[in-house]
């Protein structure tokens, strides 16, 4: 039972069939800008690297960095 804390960085790619196609990564680095998020997700995209069965990533959708807090308030008694 404690309280936690999970920052992730979520970069959303629009695929060429009009899916969403989502890149988490965890703890990403403070004071990350859109510029710097913008060139990695321009470059992801140039050097085609992940295969979706929506086709290819074709534009930039979305791009948050997301903080969660958890609060464990029960673990099961352990055996």
């Amino acid at each position: 039972m404690a309280i936690t804390n999970q920052k992730v960085l979520r970069m959303v790619f629009t695929t060429i069939g009009g899916k969403a196609f989502t890149i988490t990564l965890p703890q990403p680095k403070a004071g990350l800008t859109l510029a710097q998020v913008g060139t990695v997700m321009d470059l992801i995209m140039a050097k085609n690297i992940f295969a979706t069965s929506s086709g290819d990533l074709a534009t930039k959708r979305d791009i948050k960095v997301v903080d969660t807090t958890t609060d464990d308030l029960y673990d099961p008694p352990q055996e």
